[in-house]
């Protein structure tokens, strides 16, 4: 049986390098690429971060129900195509999205066992960082761009209740260590074998990011981004 997992995060938070070092790790993981109507930035190709597509194409695909899930953001359409779940389910992997949290919520009504993970930045001041740093790297100088980012990142962060675990990437080795315990600690438990004590420790790093678990340490982490008082 194939395993959905979805992953999302608010723009600059580091989700796709976390994405692409789990990749590394994590075998018989099959990732969907997802389609967007926005044009490339800076190094992007198609069919490497997405498969960029006209919105008279995109419009067609959701006619021909094609889409898992789709959404429009900012005035571009991003879905994610059923065929690459049907594909791993052909082969017997599982399959990991990463998607925002329109289309996470879509995904979950549809796969209500599908396992989400929320990606939290440390800190505004450090998601406001690396947000400046991205848009040097993709040569945008509009801090309108910025601002809007981080207003689009506050709305975002205030659905990770709706999130199975929330991750905090603040170190990138020890946080890919953590995704890593998530995806494999959730076969583990829906294999219904019994656990070795490495096994056993696993599950429960994993299950000190539950969401319940976690809310305590990201506190502070969710205070930065509320409105200041004057």
């Amino acid at each position: 049986m194939t395993d959905l997992f979805i992953i999302s995060a608010p723009s600059g938070s580091g989700k796709s390098t976390l994405v692409n070092e789990l990749r590394k790790s994590v075998p018989n993981l099959d990732f969907s690429i997802s389609y967007t109507t926005r044009p490339p930035r800076g190094s992007e190709r198609d069919g490497h971060e997405y498969f960029f597509v006209t919105r008279e194409k995109f419009e067609d695909m959701v006619r021909r129900d094609q889409f898992l899930e789709h959404a429009e953001v900012f005035g571009h359409y991003y879905g994610t195509a059923r065929r690459f779940l049907e594909q791993a389910q052909a082969s017997g992997h599982d399959l990991l999205l990463d998607i925002d949290v329109q289309g996470a919520a879509q995904v979950k009504q549809k796969f209500p066992d599908a396992v989400s993970i929320f990606v939290l930045p440390p800190s505004r001041a450090e998601l406001e960082r690396r947000l400046r740093k991205r848009s040097q790297a993709e040569h945008v100088a509009d801090n309108g761009v910025i601002e809007r980012r981080l207003r689009t990142a506050t709305k975002e962060i205030e659905n990770y209740s709706k999130y199975d675990y929330i991750l905090v990437n603040d170190r990138l080795e020890q946080s890919t260590d953590l995704l890593e315990a998530i995806v494999l600690s959730e076969r583990l438990q829906r294999s219904g074998k019994p656990l070795t004590p490495e096994q056993q420790s696993m599950v429960e790093t994993a299950r000190r990011l539950l969401l319940p678990n976690a809310q305590p340490q990201i506190r502070a982490i969710l205070a930065s981004f509320r409105p200041q008082e004057p």
